[in-house]
């Protein structure tokens, strides 16, 4: 019998003007605290985005989106928030913010492969 993993994840949405309240989602947040396992994954969809803000900056929501990645990752030159424990990194990442990056609320659920579940739950909420 397979081991189950209780998750948690977020979706990363993209606000272009977060006065309107209209966002896109881009990516996922996945996370299994017994695993130590932080992924985040994303595509930006420029047609799309345009269709919310013609002037969108796309090259700066860009390198947000990589530092988030590395924040997840946890390499060296993702800062200081990166070189803390996966849990406070998870923490960091989903905390509620009104900027043009946000995510969702974090989901729980259980799982019995990591990998799989994170491209189901990536090809359901964003592709």
């Amino acid at each position: 019998m397979q081991d189950r993993h209780l998750y948690e994840y977020a979706v990363i949405r993209v606000l272009p003007k977060v006065e309107r309240e209209e966002f896109l989602n881009v990516g996922i947040i996945f996370f299994c605290k017994r695993e130590k396992f932080l992924k985040v994954i994303y595509k930006l969809d420029e047609a799309r985005l345009r269709c919310l803000a013609a002037d969108i900056d796309l090259d700066q929501i860009e390198k947000n989106l990589q530092s988030l990645k590395k924040i997840s990752e946890g390499v060296k030159d993702g800062g200081p928030i990166a070189q803390l424990d996966v849990p406070s990194r998870f923490r960091w990442l989903t905390a509620v913010r009104s900027s043009v990056i946000q995510t969702s609320r974090p989901h729980p659920g259980m799982c019995g492969e990591l990998d799989t579940t994170i491209k189901r739950i990536f090809r359901e909420m964003v592709l």
